[in-house]
């Protein structure tokens, strides 16, 4: 069994060097042997540019060939990958390598408009893989000693939807330990293709597409960005039979659809269809399920646990929104936001998680790691939820996100699902704005199906007959789209300001 990432690696370079893992959008591929040719010269130049075990590499990326072969070069070197996405503001990209302390920055130019720019604003030099550049060695970078040196394998900043970037420490075993889960999950061999654009600069691509996919030999269909049309190709003439992504990607892909006039896609060979990565909204699950004819499923996880810790099973038709069961050597708690005491199943509260792939901490951060770890070694994820008694979670958002209205506790996730299911609606999110009197209001944003217009007094009926009048948006936003952040998270953090710009709240997770 392998120890460290790059050994998934190493397994087919012995077993199948021939056969092909990455399919590119110029139509060429990459067999395990021409990944392992990259990987090699990328670990030659770390080492000859003194990268040291515990030395932070970062990777200003798009998906490409050669960030997959830095990936693993850098855990041969014993250093830890730091996938930045490319397209993320200069100060954003600064303040990521200042935080993560880094030895080098690596910019996937040949792949991004986005890391070409950064590259040049910051004075990048050309590397020894092809279409990469990279920084001068920073000589004051400081390695992790012992034993996380050896431990973990990639830094991973999270989202920061609701408050400030935090750099999650992933090890090798977790992400390893994931891939197996995955590739059991959806039941992955050699003859799976893969639609991987995710990015793998977040847990999504690194481990539910790229390490799952070495695990298995599946191959990977990679690109860049999401592009709706060349998916739609990719489906019909390029044998993908997994497609994931988060429920933006869905969203957008039923709204390319419609704006096409195409009732089915052709998908000769698609097996598989799942999202993560954001709450799923039943009136989405249906409308993709009614597409494509294959059940749509759903898993929780976060960055902190290395991937998923509960997913729906294969051959589960489940016609609500679970994420499904616990998978193996995870365990998931539903507990008293102010107590932390186990609540009983149906009750709805904080998630807790604990297992084998729950990060160490975050990096240099112990203030941040105490905030949020529990005796027994729970991780506190400020997520709400229910667990039904089949061991089915439900996931209702964020305990942030929570909003009280006339003394009553209002969860956006129910007020969205609501929303969504009227045949103008795209998708929404739903904030709260504090008020005088300790209230808050409740605002939401829509984004309108192509021709759709908004008639707020029709909507208003339609959510009259579906919550109670405390649930009820007060105020209701059109946009042309939800803002969302690179990995396609909705921005509430941006929302709220927009609703009630006064509001100072911040989240100190």
């Amino acid at each position: 069994m392998p120890t460290r990432i790059h050994q998934l690696l190493d397994h087919w370079l012995s077993e199948s060097p021939d056969h092909p893992f990455i399919h590119l959008p110029d139509g060429s591929r990459v067999t395990f042997a021409e990944l392992g040719a990259l990987t090699d010269r990328a670990h030659s130049e770390l080492l000859a540019l003194d990268v040291r075990p515990g030395d932070r590499v970062m990777v200003v990326a798009e998906n490409c060939p050669e960030h997959a072969a830095l990936i693993l070069a850098c855990s041969r070197a014993g250093a830890w990958s730091c996938g930045v996405n490319a397209r993320m503001a200069p100060a954003e990209i600064d303040a990521f390598a200042t935080r993560a302390d880094v030895r080098l920055i690596y910019f996937t130019e040949a792949a991004s408009r986005s890391a070409a720019a950064h590259a040049e604003r910051l004075g990048a030099v050309p590397s020894a893989l092809p279409g990469m550049s990279r920084s001068a060695v920073r000589q004051q970078a400081v390695p992790e000693p012992q034993p996380l040196a050896d431990r973990v394998a990639a830094l991973i900043f999270t989202s920061g939807t609701t408050g400030e970037p935090k750099g999650v420490m992933l090890t090798h075993d977790a992400l390893i330990h994931f891939a197996r889960v995955t590739r059991d999950a959806r039941a992955l061999t050699p003859r799976d293709r893969s639609y991987a654009f995710v990015p793998m600069t977040h847990i999504f691509g690194l481990g539910t597409v790229l390490l799952s996919s070495l695990f298995s030999g599946a191959q990977l269909v990679m690109r860049p960005h999401f592009d709706p049309a060349d998916l739609l190709d990719a489906l019909a003439h390029h044998g993908v039979s997994q497609l994931q992504g988060p429920p933006t990607l869905f969203s957008r892909l039923l709204a390319y659809l419609q704006q096409q006039g195409i009732e089915r896609p052709d998908a000769p060979a698609l097996r598989y269809l799942y999202t993560g990565a954001g709450p799923l909204d039943l009136a989405l699950k249906q409308r993709v399920e009614a597409v494509f004819g294959l059940t749509l499923h759903h898993g929780y996880g976060l960055s902190e646990y290395a991937g998923s810790v509960h997913v729906t099973r294969l051959h589960d038709r489940r016609t609500d929104t679970s994420a499904g069961h616990a998978v193996a050597e995870a365990q998931v708690q539903v507990t008293d936001p102010v107590t932390g005491a186990p609540l009983p199943h149906g009750q709805r509260g904080e998630l807790w998680l604990r297992g084998r792939g729950l990060m160490p901490g975050y990096f240099r951060d112990p203030v941040a790691t105490a905030a949020v770890m529990r005796p027994g070694g729970w991780y506190a994820s400020g997520d709400l939820g229910e667990m039904h008694a089949d061991g089915a979670l439900f996931v209702l958002g964020r305990l942030k996100e929570m909003i009280i209205r006339s003394g009553f506790n209002v969860y956006p996730a129910e007020v969205e699902t609501a929303l969504n299911s009227h045949p103008s609606i795209q998708r929404s999110a739903v904030v709260g704005c504090p008020e005088d009197d300790g209230n808050e209001e409740i605002v939401a944003f829509v984004e309108l199906r192509p021709g759709a217009t908004l008639d707020t007094g029709a909507l208003r009926a339609h959510l009259r007959d579906r919550l109670s009048p405390y649930k009820r948006p007060a105020r209701i936003v059109a946009l042309p789209e939800l803002p969302t952040n690179n990995n396609g998270k909705v921005l509430k953090r941006v929302l709220k300001e927009q609703a009630c710009p006064t509001s100072t709240e911040g989240d100190p997770r």
